[in-house]
C-alpha cells in the first residue's frame, strides 16, 4: 500500500517550494495530488499545476457527484474562495506514493477518508516574524498587491495551526525551514524512511 505525504504549514513557510522540489525528485517518484480551487489564478501559476482552477458552477457539480473528499471555504477580502480535494481518479495507492499539500483541516479529513496508515504529515514551520516578512515581500511582487489579505491570512493561520489543533491532529514532528537546503534534505530522508518501512524499494 502506498503513502500520501501531506505537506502543511502556515502561509509563507516555503511549502510550495518544498512541494515543487519533492515533486521533481526522480528518486522519490512521488505522484502529485492537484487540488481544486475557485480562487483566481495568480501571476506565475498554471492550470493543473498548482491547482485546477474552477468556477462555482463546476464546484457544485463535483459536490452533487459525491466526489469531494474535503472542501474548505475562506471568506477573504476578495470574496469567498473554496479549495477541494476531489477523488477524480488521480489516486491509485496500489501502485504509487503521492505528494499533496493543504491545511491541517484538510489533512484530518483526508486521513479519515483513506485511513491513518496511509497519510504521512509533513509540517513545515517558520518563526512567525520571519514568515510575515516573507509573505509581504512575496505579495509586493503581485501586479495588484493585497496587503490586507496577507494580514487576514496571517491571523487565520495562527488560529488554524494552533498548538491545540496540531496536537488534536496528532502532529508531533515538524521541520523548521530556516535553511532551505537542509530542510529539503531532512524531508527527503524522512520520506525515504517512510517508504522503506512499507517494504518498497527506492531506485
Amino acid at each position: 500500500m502506498g503513502k500520501i505525504f501531506y505537506l502543511m504549514g502556515k502561509s509563507a513557510t516555503g511549502k510550495d517550494t518544498m512541494f515543487q522540489h519533492l515533486e521533481e525528485d526522480p528518486e522519490l517518484d512521488l505522484k502529485t495530488v492537484v487540488l481544486y480551487t475557485t480562487r483566481p489564478i495568480r501571476e506565475g501559476e498554471s492550470e493543473g499545476v498548482e491547482y485546477h482552477f474552477i468556477d462555482e458552477a463546476a464546484m457544485e457539480r463535483f459536490l452533487r457527484s459525491g466526489k469531494v473528499i474535503e472542501k474548505r471555504t475562506y471568506h477573504t477580502v476578495c470574496g469567498d474562495w473554496s479549495y477541494m480535494t476531489i477523488d477524480d481518479g488521480q489516486f491509485d495507492l496500489t501502485k504509487h506514493n503521492y505528494l499533496a499539500i493543504g491545511t491541517l483541516e484538510s489533512y484530518a479529513k483526508i486521513r479519515e477518508y483513506f485511513g491513518p496508515e496511509v497519510l504521512v504529515p509533513i509540517y513545515i514551520w517558520v518563526e512567525d516574524g520571519d514568515r510575515l516578512a516573507r509573505a509581504l515581500k512575496r505579495e509586493r511582487k503581485q501586479a495588484n498587491p493585497r496587503i490586507d489579505e496577507v494580514c487576514r491570512r496571517y491571523l487565520a493561520d495562527e488560529a488554524d495551526f494552533s498548538e491545540e489543533n496540531l496536537a488534536a491532529a496528532g502532529i508531533e514532528k515538524r521541520f523548521e525551514n530556516d535553511d532551505r537546503e537542509a530542510t529539503m534534505a531532512a524531508i527527503e530522508d524522512y520520506i525515504r524512511e517512510q517508504i522503506a518501512s512499507t517494504g518498497q524499494e527506492i531506485d
